[in-house]
């Protein structure tokens, strides 16, 4: 199999590091891939923090949700949807600019997410663990604050890094979907409840019984759950801002 194909296969979220730093020269690597990233008409709708400051990554760590892993991880990088810097460049030469908008808002966050992945491939190439943090997105006046963010500057992803220990490079990854559980032709196929089902069901390798038992669970723990709805929250606040 092709080196980057079969990386994508094998990558998979590591939340335990050993203690020792990415090399400087790594750590650029991974900026510059990110970098590389396509974006929107050339323009880079992201802007990247990367957090060095301990006392901040500790405080992270709690914000996005009691993660203790987070402070432990020897890079952490914030990717923001960033429309602040063309803003900005735009009102210096035209008369009338309109403000950026929702079209804005969601192209600037495609692109700081395909930066992000970027990052992640080419961390997992040089042997250096990932994992992406999806808390950011809650707690926005927290962050905001916290990362001195503008008004068009909203947290989209944050990714940590590091190298993985042994228990992580063995343990399995996660069992993924097929296909056809993901893909239509042409047209949207909506699914049945119970296909869709099935799916999971084959992927968790569970008995009827127990996937409906885990389903309870799953849908309690990340669906029903406090974080989730302050993440519905914080997110339609990051929102409200910038259309305002």
């Amino acid at each position: 199999m092709n080196q980057t194909i079969q990386e994508l296969y094998e990558r998979k979220s590591v939340r335990a590091y050993e203690e020792r730093p990415i090399e400087p020269e790594k750590k650029e690597m991974v900026i510059q891939a990110a970098i590389q990233a396509p974006s929107a008409g050339n323009m880079t709708l992201y802007s990247i923090i990367d957090v060095t400051d301990q006392k901040l990554k500790e405080t992270l760590a709690v914000t996005c949700d009691n993660q203790p892993f987070i402070a432990k991880a020897p890079m952490v990088l914030v990717f923001c949807a960033d429309y602040q810097k063309w803003y900005d460049l735009f009102l210096q030469c035209e008369e009338e600019v309109r403000k950026p908008g929702m079209g804005d808002f969601m192209l600037a966050s495609c692109d700081a997410l395909i930066a992000a992945q970027n990052a992640v491939t080419a961390a997992q190439a040089l042997g250096i663990g990932s994992c992406y943090i999806g808390d950011i997105m809650e707690r926005y006046e927290i962050h905001r604050d916290l990362l001195h963010l503008p008004k068009y500057v909203v947290p989209t992803a944050m990714v940590v890094f590091g190298y993985p220990t042994k228990q992580q490079e063995e343990r399995e990854k996660p069992v993924r979907l097929p296909a056809q559980a993901v893909v239509s032709e042409n047209t949207y196929r909506r699914q049945e409840a119970s296909e869709y089902a099935e799916y999971l069901s084959d992927r968790q390798g569970k008995t009827e019984e127990e996937f409906d038992r885990w389903l309870h669970a799953f849908c309690k723990r990340k669906w029903n759950s406090d974080f989730s709805a302050e993440m519905s929250r914080s997110v339609e606040v990051m929102m409200r801002q910038w259309a305002e």
